[in-house]
């Protein structure tokens, strides 16, 4: 069996990345509320937690599509 290379490694640790910052996104989004409640904050710093978890899954959209991209040799 042979080592994968080093673009392998680095590739499958960059969907690590974007595994990890959809499931953060989602857990902020989820937890939003209960965060503004805990901490006693104005109701529109739940609005700022909704949209950094936006932001969160842009981001992993457009880094999983260059992904794709990359992987299926359609770039350019």
């Amino acid at each position: 069996m042979t080592r994968p290379s080093e673009h392998d490694r680095a590739f499958a640790r960059q969907g690590r990345i974007v595994a990890v910052v959809i499931a953060l996104g989602g857990l902020l989004a989820i937890f939003a509320p209960a965060l503004v409640a805990l901490t006693g904050l104005p109701a529109r710093y739940e609005m700022l937690f909704y949209f950094a978890s936006l932001a969160a899954f842009v981001w992993a959209l457009v880094v999983a599509v260059r992904m794709w991209r990359t992987r299926s040799g359609d770039e350019g």
